[in-house]
């Protein structure tokens, strides 16, 4: 487990929080590692009927860790790249899924709220997802959750020019259920929670079933980890990184695969 992950589970409701203040949240291998297994063995304890996602601080996630980012690319890397498991255990997800979200949340603090069933978000909410910024690609499926869900235009105004969506805006495109001031974020989260929790579980596994097949989304997490694997090590990817290191605009002027 993460000292950066908690869990707790009462009321029926597994609560995953992630507290890692000194970096906006941002992800680490070893925190991927620790909410893939959450879901996982959630998956399997009947004592959990909802799983809701939040963060401590004033920011839902910064989104990936860049160090876990070079480190790949330079093939210091130590370990199983654990992102695309809890991906996958997102998208496989039998039970009820929720966030609750403040402040910036970037990159996969963006693209996992198109897995979860119902999100709340505060009204200083800041949803990014900056991908081609670092000559990366998007991941989570998006390619087809996020053009379902709010147009192929705003989509790729998202991915392709990292443009962000506030609180009320994804209120209005439907990515979120709920906009509520930030001090009563985690209590509406957790009511609506409760509500869930308190349905027939059974009714709730078949109504995201029919709603919702795992498997193309399956399929393309693998496809866009292949690509974004890849891309890590490109030159665009490499400029990138060495811009956001010494605090300049990257240089893409010169063409690169």
């Amino acid at each position: 487990m993460s000292i950066h992950i908690s869990q707790d589970l009462s009321d029926h409701i597994l609560t995953i929080t992630l507290s890692r203040l000194d970096k906006m949240n941002s992800i680490d291998n070893a925190m991927y590692r620790a909410m893939a297994e959450a879901l996982e063995q959630a998956e399997s304890n009947p004592a959990v009927r909802v799983v809701l996602f939040q963060s401590d601080g004033d920011n839902y996630t910064a989104g990936n860790d860049i160090a876990d980012f070079a480190a790949v690319a330079n093939g210091s890397f130590v370990g199983e790249w654990q992102v695309t498991r809890f991906l996958k255990a997102l998208a496989a997800a039998t039970l009820p899924i929720m966030a609750a979200v403040q402040g910036h949340a970037v990159g996969i603090g963006t693209t996992m709220l198109f897995h979860c069933d119902l999100v709340v978000v505060a009204d200083n909410a800041l949803l990014v997802a900056p991908f081609v910024n670092l000559a990366l690609v998007q991941e989570a499926a998006s390619s087809i959750l996020v053009p379902e869900r709010i147009g192929h235009a705003r989509a790729y105004a998202m991915f392709a020019l990292g443009q962000p969506v506030d609180g009320a805006a994804a209120l209005t495109l439907g990515i979120a259920n709920q906009l509520v001031p930030p001090a009563e974020l985690r209590a509406t989260a957790r009511a609506m929670a409760l509500k869930l929790a308190q349905r027939p579980p059974g009714a709730l596994a078949a109504v995201k079933r029919l709603m919702r097949d795992p498997a193309p989304l399956l399929a393309k997490i693998d496809e866009e980890s292949a690509i974004f694997l890849a891309r890590l090590n490109s030159p665009e990817a490499r400029e990138a990184r060495a811009a956001f290191a010494e605090h300049r605009p990257p240089d893409f002027t010169h063409p690169a695969p």
